[in-house]
Parts: structure tokens; C-alpha cells; sequence
């Protein structure tokens, strides 16, 4: 089959078209042939070798999966040849330790992210992921802007639902908020009847992140001080929530801008330097950090029904032919796009 391999770590042109062997089934294992798969900066990073852990090259990149089941192994339940499925962002989980059996199988010692480990992974015309991590797509959602629905609006609403428990009134920060994730992160703030401000450093970004729910956006070049123009706009008091999807470069002004009482959530930090912090600065103002990675696979079966009630539109900015990974990378690095860009092995 065809994929996009990268052997060592590189710039973009470490992504190789190359002929490799199919994926191994194993029993527990769905083989899907790839319909689409989202660009995400965990692949750049992974792809550079900024990423270390849990990366075994070569390796095929990419974990936002849609496609058709070509093949399943003998002990899959659930699936069979022909039904369109989405996946989340690991290939396996054990099933059984505390963290799967209590729907926090992010955590789970034994997974496998898709796209870190060997070849197999979403940059690809076919991959293979356990029974445990695939989701059947309703009839009613594009099955290429399902590919995306896990990593981008599954990671935010475990964010803005599931850790921040956002409410009705609350003010709310996303920040990147015209990336791929911000972009949800803002129409899911707006969902849960928050006051929602959008951060962007990018003025022509600033009308679709309106577009996409929010009720203000700051727009404020990097390393600029924002807190002032966000607590203009909550009464001088801050946010009460801030979903991060930024993290340490902007970690100061986000600090000022949480309200008394206030709930810091990063998502996904990847990279990023450490930061000088009183811990009294926190206390004192009875702030709480906390952190989200990834989607688990009930999150996503809730995410699909809320795309299929039109509660939340996944945001595609381009959908390029899987040679063209390279092109994809480059893009995302610069910061150019809204929304994912998405990699069709069948174009």
C-alpha cells in the first residue's frame, strides 16, 4: 500500500511516499481503508523529533482516522465489512486497568497512539485499530469531516464539558482559538451557554472565529500582554475558564486573565518552555490548573451525535492528495490554517 513514512527525524520533506506492506490484523483488530485523515501539530512534532515518547520510527504519521472497514479480526463483535467508522487516537488499550474501566483509557499504561509506533498510522490507504478504539460514523456526517471529530472536538469537550464542567454564564477564554482546535473549543464554549472569547494572533482569522460562536475575540500579537483587553471585557473581574490550547508562551497574560476562582485547562501541550510561577499567585486567588489530553471513545460517540444534531461543525480548511504531507506540514508549522487540513489517499 502507499503511505507517508519518515524514517528519521526531519523538516517536511522527511515525509516519504512509500510502498510498504499492509498493516498487521490482529484479533482484536478492525483494517480500514483510509478515507481521510486529519493534520494534526502532533504529527509535526512527532515527524521533527521534538516528540520522543512513545515514538518508534520509521513510522507512518497520523491519528484522526476515517475510512470503510475493509477487514476485521476474529474476536471484533460489533463491525463488519462495508460500515463506516471514525477512530480515536490510539491503535490499542489494555481494557481492564483502572483508567480503561473507569473511561479514562487516555491514561492507560498499555496504548498505542496511532501514528508514534511502526507503520501504522492515518498517513496511509489502509490502518488497523483494535474494536475498543472505532466508532460507527451515522449516516448524516460527511465520512471525510469525521476523521477529525475525535482529536479536535473530542479533546475540547473533554476540556469545556468534562474538566472545566463549564455552565450556562460562565466567561470563557479559548485561546488559539482560529486553530484547529481553538475553532471548536469556541463553538463548544458558545454550546454550553458561556460568554466566549476568542484569542487569535491573527486579525484576518478574527472574523471566523466569530463566525464559529464566539461573542468577542482579542486579537494580540505574541508575547503581547492580553489580559487587559480581556478583563475590559468581563467587568474587570477575567474569566472564570480558560481553555488553553496554547500553553507556556502565553502562560503570564493567561494567568491575569483568570477571575477569581478560576479553572485553567491546558490542552495537549506538546512543547513549550518551563515558566516562573509564585505559587501564591495561584492560591491566593484560588485558581485550579488542570490538564486534557485526548478523547476517550465514549467522548466521541457523543461528539458524532452532537455533529449529527448540527451542535458543532467540524471546520475543514483543505483536503489535499496524501503526497502532498509535506505541503500539509508546512502549513500547519506556519500557523496559515483554520481548522484541520485533512490528507485523502483516495484524490
Amino acid at each position: 500500500m502507499r503511505a507517508m513514512v519518515v524514517t528519521s527525524p526531519g523538516d517536511a520533506d522527511a515525509l516519504v511516499l512509500t510502498d510498504v506492506p499492509m498493516p498487521e490484523l490482529r484479533p482484536n483488530d478492525i483494517r480500514i481503508k483510509v478515507e481521510a485523515c486529519g493534520v494534526c501539530f502532533h504529527d509535526v512534532v512527532t515527524r521533527n523529533g521534538v516528540l520522543k515518547r512513545g515514538i518508534l520510527m520509521p513510522v507512518i504519521p497520523g491519528h484522526e482516522i476515517s475510512g470503510i472497514v475493509e477487514s476485521v479480526g476474529p474476536l471484533v463483535r460489533d463491525f463488519k465489512a462495508g460500515d463506516r467508522v471514525c477512530t480515536v487516537q490510539r491503535r490499542h488499550i489494555c481494557g481492564h486497568c483502572k483508567y480503561c474501566r473507569s473511561g479514562r483509557e487516555t491514561s492507560c499504561d498499555e496504548r498505542e497512539f496511532l501514528g508514534d509506533w511502526g507503520l501504522n498510522g492515518g498517513y496511509a490507504e489502509y490502518v488497523c485499530v483494535e474494536e475498543d478504539n472505532v466508532a460507527h460514523v451515522p449516516d448524516g456526517i460527511p465520512l471525510d469531516e469525521a476523521s477529525v471529530v475525535a482529536c479536535v472536538i473530542g479533546t475540547e469537550l473533554n476540556a469545556v464539558r468534562d474538566v472545566a464542567q463549564v455552565r450556562p454564564g460562565d466567561r470563557v477564554l479559548v485561546t488559539g482559538a482560529g486553530g484547529g482546535l481553538g475553532i471548536h473549543g469556541i463553538q463548544l464554549a458558545r454550546a454550553s451557554g458561556a460568554f466566549t472569547i476568542g484569542l487569535t494572533t491573527t486579525e484576518s482569522k478574527a472574523q471566523l472565529i466569530r463566525d464559529a460562536g464566539a461573542h468577542e475575540v482579542v486579537v494580540a500579537g505574541r508575547n503581547e500582554d492580553f489580559s487587559h483587553a480581556v478583563k475590559a471585557l468581563t467587568e474587570g473581574e477575567g474569566v472564570d475558564v480558560v481553555i488553553d490550547n496554547v500553553g507556556s508562551p502565553l502562560f503570564q497574560p493567561t494567568r491575569k486573565s483568570l477571575a477569581m476562582g478560576g479553572r485553567w485547562i491546558f490542552v495537549g501541550q506538546l512543547t513549550g518552555d518551563f515558566v516562573q510561577l509564585n505559587p501564591a499567585q495561584l492560591f491566593m486567588r484560588d485558581i485550579s490548573i488542570r490538564s486534557v489530553k485526548s478523547t476517550s471513545l465514549a467522548q466521541l460517540r457523543d461528539c458524532l451525535r452532537m455533529v449529527a444534531l448540527g451542535q458543532v461543525r467540524p471546520v475543514i480548511t483543505d483536503r489535499l492528495p496524501l503526497e502532498m504531507a509535506a505541503e500539509a506540514h508546512r502549513m500547519v508549522e506556519s500557523g496559515r490554517s483554520t481548522g484541520r487540513i485533512l490528507l485523502m489517499p483516495g484524490l
